[in-house]
């Protein structure tokens, strides 16, 4: 199978060494007072209510299944989400593999009241700090290409910048990691990184491993009702679903419909 991952790292460990810009220089930019919404805040506040939050992803298309919309609007289909009764947005950033960018998750953000998360493959402060310029409420850390020390770094920048940080994991090494950071906010990705194959039973099994005091999200591979049920019983509070609603006609209905296990 193709390593996805390797690849995508390499461009954007590139990327970010290329990058000639000061990270003082770029913190300078940011606004203290610019607002931010609570992405952790919102996901605690509608899985009180309903039993579970879902934060509902935008993405054009992916590395392993091709185009999923390349012409959606992301304002409408924030707006749709949001109807649908979303906690928050996922958005894309990635151009090159997933064909977002930082306008998509502006025109996103401008198009609801719903926190957003900068979906990318963060390696660098710069890539934080962006995140926050950009207009973000929260940053993906992703344990398995970050060493312990840049994954303590790029959590303490993201609280520095009042970002929510979405630390991401796939097996119990890595929880182990995110937990020993300080994480508070932990997502169980099931879908292997590095062939893209998505494990239904990964979340499952690392949901009773994730401290109380932690914020619990489950990523990829939610393909309905009966998913969110599952995953809710294991402990999660959140599930990210992408190409499932994404791909639905319906948007609105279909974030209704997962919401609907819960209520």
């Amino acid at each position: 199978m193709p390593a996805y991952l390797d690849t995508i790292i390499a461009a954007h460990r590139a990327g970010a060494a290329a990058d000639g810009r000061r990270l003082d220089e770029l913190l300078e930019q940011v606004d203290p007072d610019a607002p931010v919404r609570s992405f952790r805040d919102a996901i605690t506040r509608d899985a009180a209510a309903h039993g579970m939050a879902v934060i509902s992803e935008i993405k054009r298309r992916s590395p392993s299944r091709g185009a999923l919309d390349l012409t959606l609007d992301p304002m409408t289909v924030a707006h749709e989400y949001e109807a649908g009764g979303a906690s928050c947005l996922s958005v894309l950033t990635d151009v090159d593999f997933f064909g977002g960018s930082a306008a998509d998750l502006a025109a996103a953000r401008d198009g609801c009241s719903l926190p957003v998360l900068r979906k990318d493959f963060t390696v660098s402060p710069l890539d934080v700090v962006d995140a926050r310029l950009m207009g973000a409420d929260a940053v993906l850390l992703i344990v398995a290409v970050l060493t312990d020390v840049e994954l303590t770094s790029l959590l303490g920048l993201a609280r520095r910048c009042s970002l929510t940080a979405l630390v991401e994991v796939h097996d119990g090494v890595e929880l182990a990691r995110a937990i020993e950071v300080g994480a508070d906010v932990i997502g169980v990705n099931q879908r292997d990184l590095h062939t893209f194959e998505v494990d239904h039973q990964r979340a499952l099994l690392l949901g009773g491993a994730v401290p109380d005091h932690v914020t619990a999200v489950a990523e990829s591979g939610i393909e309905g009702p009966e998913d969110v049920r599952r995953l809710a019983d294991a402990g999660y509070q959140a599930v990210l679903v992408g190409e499932l609603l994404v791909r639905s006609g319906d948007r609105r209905t279909a974030v209704a419909e997962l919401l609907g296990v819960g209520a």
